[in-house]
């Protein structure tokens, strides 16, 4: 008889001359299933899970979560869902919980979401629900962990928990948070997440930590059944005269330094190599920092503050959120039309204080920065406006979803404001190729 045995990240076989293997603990399920398909006999003493109370809730599953969890089921518990904002991930993950009856870490990037996600838990299972991350370490049979908690304390629970989510799973490929997906036995695996990304690299990396994509859901093929019906609307704001002037001063330092350089920005890499000549070139580091105050111009202009005091006055009964690049804009605007902010710098009683207000309707706006961008559960809202953003589409899809939860009757509305005739207008287009 062969065991298998626990050693801190890893499983090994021994045989019955004490001779030992050592292989990685994502390797666990695999060991299983060959020994199963072989006829060979082990006997498991890696694996230390402890058995939950029967779980059990009262949700109820739409008919394309229904179809993701049978999928997940037909490939051996383990795999990735993908799913827009609004469109009941969470649901998904308790059934899963439910379907398997096992110990379960659910694996998150903020605090934020570990203390939402344990809410949900006792609320839906009626069970206490252990926490690691932010010094609290209370592990129990249904854990929820911070990414970087999961890593740190690999080696003492990575035998623990036969079942484990990974909410917003494109957080895993790195060289930090992969190390969960690698020192944990865990056989049944979920990864959950909105906006996934096409990169080879991290979708390869991916299926061999978690599994393979094995349902996906695009925000139009969910509209107007379980997703509001909604309209995108992009509106060119000139620049003020003073702006637009200081605007192309600063920009043509930048694009002329580029030109004799003989320098072509095509891509992220292009421009980070950009970035590190400015470490030692000298007029590489003027060009840098006056394209950066161009693009602040750009992004954070007077002219759009003007625009959107119209707009909000012209839908004064649209609960509204706002969202913006950086937290100077948005504390500006807080501070000048007396709404309600949030940012990484809001205390958790003060955010959910306001979205407590925001979701009763005693606040009908609300401005952020990020900081709401992803797994947060944001009330219903009807009108999002975007002020300034990244390049990235997955934000765009995130920032979308914030105002797509179904309500009868709604038309939900995205206002993006863009300053005109500026570099913002090619991220304008970048952000919204949706995958």
């Amino acid at each position: 008889m062969r065991v298998l045995l626990w050693e801190k990240g890893a499983v090994l076989i021994q045989d019955e001359g004490k001779n030992q293997s050592r292989f990685q603990a994502n390797d666990y399920w695999k060991i299983i299933d060959a020994a199963k398909a072989e006829g060979l006999e082990l006997r498991d003493d890696a694996m230390h899970s402890p058995s939950p109370p029967t779980l059990h809730s009262s949700f109820k599953l739409r008919d394309y979560q229904e179809e993701a969890l049978i999928a997940w089921e037909k490939t051996g518990y383990r795999g990735i869902i993908v799913l827009p904002t609004g469109s009941g991930k969470t649901v998904v993950a308790l059934k899963a919980i439910e379907k398997t009856q096992s110990a379960a870490l659910i694996v998150v990037p903020t605090l934020v979401l570990l203390d939402q996600w344990k809410k949900t838990l006792e609320e839906a299972f009626r069970v206490d629900v252990g926490s690691l991350g932010g010094g609290v370490n209370d592990i129990r049979a249904l854990t929820v962990s911070t990414y970087e908690s999961a890593v740190i304390h690999a080696g003492s629970i990575g035998n623990l928990f036969k079942l484990i989510i990974f909410d917003e799973v494109h957080h895993l490929p790195t060289p930090s948070n992969s190390q969960i997906a690698q020192c944990y036995l865990a056989p049944y695996r979920l990864g959950l997440t909105a906006t996934l990304g096409n990169s080879p690299e991290s979708l390869s990396a991916l299926e061999e930590m978690v599994g393979p994509i094995i349902f996906r859901r695009h925000v139009e093929d969910l509209v107007g059944t379980h997703l509001s019906d909604y309209t995108i609307k992009t509106v060119q704001v000139p620049l003020l005269p003073t702006e637009k002037l200081e605007y192309d001063l600063r920009y043509s330092i930048y694009r002329s330094f580029l030109q004799s350089r003989g320098i072509k920005i095509r891509s992220a890499k292009d421009y980070l190599r950009f970035v590190q000549r400015s470490g030692f070139d000298p007029e590489a580091r003027r060009a840098l920092l006056a394209r950066n105050t161009a693009m602040d111009l750009a992004l954070n202009s007077e002219a759009k503050i003007s625009y959107l005091r119209s707009l909000l006055r012209d839908n004064p009964n649209e609960k509204t959120i706002l969202f913006t690049r950086h937290n100077k804009l948005v504390y500006k605007i807080s501070r000048d039309l007396l709404i309600p902010a949030i940012t990484h710098q809001t205390t958790p009683e003060e955010r959910r204080e306001i979205l407590n207000r925001f979701r009763s309707g005693i606040y009908k706006k609300i401005i952020t920065s990020q900081v709401l961008d992803e797994g947060i559960d944001v009330p219903d809202a009807s009108m999002a406006v975007v002020l300034s953003g990244t390049g990235s589409n997955r934000q765009w899809i995130q920032r979308l979803g914030r105002i797509l939860r179904k309500r009868e009757g709604k038309q939900a509305t995205l206002f993006e404001l863009v300053s005109m005739e500026t570099a913002e207008t090619r991220m304008s287009s970048r952000r919204k190729q949706l995958d």
